[in-house]
C-alpha cells in the first residue's frame, strides 16, 4: 500500500484511514499514466524536493519552456539542470539520499497539481539518450530563447504519481509584457540582493552563534 509508516500511523490515531484508502486506490499510481504525462508535457515550471542524507531537507524551484522536464516513459522522467548560483543543493542532496519529489501545478489553466515522487540520479547530457522522446528539443529552445543548455539532467524513476487537488490551488493570469531573462547572469535581473540578505551576520563568516532548532517536545 502507498504511504509511510507515519502517514498509516496518524490515519489510524485521527480516524482518517477509510478515506485515505479511497485516495490510494482511486488517486495513486506507480507510474505516469498517458493524462499524466501530457499534463507534464506543457508544465513550465515544478518545485523540487530533497532531502540530504541526515533529513536535512531542501525545496527548489525549476522552470522552463513548457515541456522543459521530458517524460522518456511511464516510468522515467528527466528535468534539466542549468547553471545556476554554484551551491548545487538539490544534486547535492541527491548524491546523499536518491528520494526525491516533484510538484507540477497548473496555476492559469485547470488550477491542477500533480506530484511525482521517486528515486534520483545525476546523468551527464551527453549520457541521456537521443532520439524523439529526448530532451534534446529543451535544449534547442532555450538555446533559441537565449538561455543556456543544460549543463546536466536529473533521472527521476518514479515510484508514485498522484493529483494535487484545485481545492487551494490560486488562479494566476500569465503575463506576456514582461521579458523573461532565461539564463542571464546580470545580478539585477535575477534579482539582486532582494532580500537584504548581503550584510546580514551569518555564523560561519563573522562567528555569531549558530541557533539550532530543538525537536518539538524536547528541552535542553
Amino acid at each position: 500500500m502507498p504511504g509511510s509508516i507515519g502517514e498509516h500511523r496518524l490515519q489510524q490515531r485521527y480516524g482518517t484511514a477509510p478515506r485515505a484508502r479511497g485516495f490510494y486506490d482511486h488517486q495513486v499510481l506507480d507510474h505516469l499514466n498517458d493524462h499524466m504525462q501530457t499534463f507534464i508535457g506543457r508544465m513550465e515550471m515544478a518545485f523540487v524536493a530533497t532531502a540530504d542524507g541526515c533529513g536535512e531537507a531542501d525545496c527548489s524551484f525549476r522552470a522552463g519552456p513548457p515541456g522543459f522536464v521530458r517524460v522518456l516513459g511511464e516510468r522515467v522522467l528527466v528535468l534539466p539542470e542549468y547553471r545556476g548560483n554554484g551551491v548545487m543543493a538539490s544534486l547535492g542532496n541527491i548524491v546523499e539520499n536518491a528520494h526525491i519529489g516533484l510538484l507540477f501545478i497548473d496555476f492559469t489553466g485547470d488550477a491542477i497539481g500533480l506530484h511525482v515522487n521517486g528515486r534520483a540520479t545525476i546523468v551527464e547530457d551527453d549520457e541521456v539518450p537521443a532520439g524523439a522522446a529526448s530532451p534534446g528539443a529543451v535544449t534547442a529552445s532555450s538555446s533559441a530563447g537565449g538561455g543556456r543548455r543544460p549543463e546536466r539532467w536529473v533521472r527521476v524513476d518514479v515510484v508514485e504519481a498522484y493529483i494535487h487537488c484545485s481545492k487551494h490551488i490560486p488562479r494566476m493570469v500569465e503575463r506576456s509584457d514582461v521579458a523573461r531573462a532565461w539564463g542571464t547572469d546580470d545580478a539585477v535581473r535575477k534579482g539582486g540582493d532582494y532580500f537584504r540578505a548581503k550584510h546580514s551576520p551569518r555564523p560561519w563568516v563573522d562567528g555569531t552563534p549558530v541557533a539550532v532548532p530543538t525537536p518539538a517536545g524536547r528541552a535542553d
